[in-house]
């Protein structure tokens, strides 16, 4: 068979999610907005002597250097969306930097936990007047960013089915599943959803302590928010872990391939689906079959699932037919 034959058959491994670049792009303003806003409080604290301001700024750091996680990976998958080194493509490398955030999360979720049991137990005097115009610039900021970073959509794009034996499947429209979501883009909205959170609390506990003289409000506020944002951590350990070690993203589709291929006395022998990327799913699939048809038969039956993005089909006749 001459190579211009075999270049017919053959197909690249693109499965980034559909909104990739807009994705990418709204995490850089939100990267920039926090930047300012950090630089702003750190340096206003140093000059006005309010250790406040600085807390809040340095607090405020560990979220963009998450956030800068998320952006970087968001460049290097597409970037190297095309590399032959990555047998699937780059797509899962979003959730790789989303379950790094989640980490990341988790760390800060006990450092503010820690913190506030210490101030509960040995309160210090709180500066109202600095601290409150701080958590409320701190909490518009947050919830600008949170804003930015929502999810307009989790359908992915149709994709261009291929004939040969590793065909891209066309997704059907429908509604969309987990598996399409864009996990690094959630754990850069859930860095900035805790800041909110934990500004909101604070502004509570600031708003309590100065007009009720209840300072221990201040503390308690950054439990809670510490117990918030370590169930949020968890939620993402959960669901980008869960990708990393390919488990099986959705029953629906599972249950859609198998009722297809098993007809006419066909049977599967094998079934292994797993993410490849946001709103991508890949399939190998072994069938056992009395009356064996060529793979391409096979994978017309799955073209309207949606999501099955790419299909290796096994076709084994059983013994004696």
């Amino acid at each position: 068979m001459h190579s211009q034959s075999v270049d017919a058959f053959r197909h690249d491994h693109f499965f980034l999610g559909a909104d990739h670049d807009r994705n990418e792009r709204k995490t850089r303003i939100v990267i920039i907005l926090c930047g300012v806003m950090m630089l702003a409080e750190i340096v206003g604290g140093a000059l006005f002597g309010s250790m406040a301001l600085i807390a809040d700024g340095l607090h405020m750091s560990t979220h963009a250097a998450a956030l800068l996680i998320a952006a970087l990976a968001y460049v290097y998958a597409r970037r190297h969306a095309r590399d032959e080194r990555f047998v699937f493509g780059t797509g899962k490398l979003g959730d790789l930097a989303a379950f790094t955030s989640a980490i990341i999360l988790a760390l800060i979720a006990l450092l503010i936990g820690w913190e506030s049991v210490g101030r509960l137990l040995r309160p210090v005097p709180i500066a109202f007047d600095e601290a409150i115009p701080v958590a409320v610039l701190g909490l518009a900021v947050n919830l600008t960013s949170a804003w930015l970073l929502r999810d307009e959509h989790d359908h992915a794009a149709p994709l261009r089915p291929h004939d040969d034996d590793h065909a891209h499947v066309r997704p059907a429209s429908g509604r969309a599943h987990a598996h399409h979501r864009d996990l690094n883009l959630r754990a850069a909205y859930v860095h900035v959803l805790a800041d909110a959170a934990v500004s909101l609390l604070a502004v509570t506990g600031l708003l309590a302590g100065r007009q009720l003289g209840w300072i221990w409000m201040d503390p308690l506020m950054g439990i809670a928010g510490a117990c918030v944002i370590a169930n949020w951590s968890w939620g993402l350990v959960r669901a980008a872990g869960a990708v990393l070690l390919d488990l099986r993203p959705d029953a629906a589709l599972a249950a859609g391939v198998r009722e297809r291929l098993e007809r006419n006395g066909d049977r599967l022998a094998d079934l292994h689906l797993w993410r490849i990327g946001p709103g991508h799913a890949a399939a190998i699939v072994s069938i056992v079959s009395d009356r064996p048809e060529p793979p391409s038969r096979y994978k017309a039956l799955l073209a309207d699932l949606r999501g099955l993005s790419h299909v290796t089909i096994e076709v084994v006749p059983c013994p004696g037919h």
